[in-house]
């Protein structure tokens, strides 16, 4: 018997590793992808609140909220300021509407803490441009401009979270390109949060003590304090309507599971848990053509 009649099957073997290979290559792939999908941080009845404390809210000059205002637990004059500030939402001063909130916020607030995995980011966010991710550092600081990027997806979610503050400087702005929205933007802070004059800031800020927005701030967003005080100085709070990117169209709030490309905590993107089942058939397939393949040259060498 003449060697070569023993080289198909050694073809054959060899598709056939390179078939399951390919499957198992693929599979992983997918399922990585589907683990490191982050979905948005869900605020519950807090997501009705433009501004929430814990004790007091007091306002100075002419500011703006268009959503609700509330304080819990504080009491029923915790709020000041409005007039000449103006409320277009409902004020809940101590009542059970705030304290659901609250409860609600405590949860968002631990949830956002505890994502996984985390990117360390320096101190100092200005000049950078983010893609979705989970972003850590033990203070935040901003001057200039932070640009985050959702690679047209807008689902991404942008999560940072700071062991300390977040403090932002004067005419500071973080800018939303490729279809970001400021309803996947969050900031768990464990200290508490100064945003400065002119400034103008992206997301919801939840902060385990105090939040002040100094003169002339603008928040596109939410600022949510759980154990301490809000104080405002003619500012604007702009959290009803949810902006996706650099427009000012309204869409609703984000709260389906994310479709198409979703973030992983290195800062990139990749499929969604929506396309897990199309790699997993491609592979299946590609598998099993593998297969077939090898079973025709076989029963082809029997015949002959």
């Amino acid at each position: 018997m003449k060697l070569s009649q023993y080289l198909p099957g050694t073809r054959r073997a060899r598709l056939g590793a390179a078939s399951v290979g390919t499957l198992v290559l693929l599979v992983a792939v997918a399922v990585s992808a589907q683990a490191a999908a982050q979905p948005s941080v869900e605020l519950g009845t807090a997501t009705s609140f433009s501004v929430l404390a814990g004790t007091t809210v007091t306002n100075t000059g002419s500011s703006v909220i268009s959503g609700d205002l509330g304080v819990s637990p504080g009491s029923e004059t915790a709020i000041t300021g409005f007039p000449p500030g103006l409320v277009h939402g409902t004020q809940h001063a101590a009542d059970t509407v705030a304290a659901q909130a609250q409860l609600d916020l405590t949860t968002a607030y631990l949830d956002a803490a505890g994502r996984i995995p985390v990117t360390t980011l320096p101190v100092e966010l200005g000049g950078t441009t983010l893609n979705p991710g989970v972003y850590a550092s033990g203070t935040f600081g901003l001057t200039g401009t932070l640009t985050l990027d959702a690679g047209g997806d807008p689902s991404a979610v942008f999560i940072f979270t700071a062991a300390s503050t977040l403090i932002t400087g004067s005419g500071s702005q973080v800018k939303l390109i490729n279809g970001a929205s400021s309803c996947n933007v969050f900031w768990q802070v464990t200290s508490s949060a100064t945003l400065g004059s002119g400034s103008t800031f992206v997301g919801t800020v939840m902060a385990l003590t105090s939040i002040g927005l100094d003169t002339g701030a603008t928040v596109d967003g939410r600022v949510l304090a759980r154990n301490g005080a809000v104080t405002l100085d003619t500012s604007t709070i702009t959290s009803s309507p949810c902006v996706v990117g650099a427009t000012a169209t309204a869409t609703p709030q984000v709260t389906a599971t994310p479709s198409g490309a979703v973030s992983t905590g290195d800062g990139s993107t990749s499929g969604a848990i929506s396309n897990l089942a199309y790699v997993v058939a491609g592979a299946l397939a590609l598998a099993g053509f593998g297969g077939a393949a090898v079973l025709a040259v076989r029963r082809r060498r029997q015949d002959a």
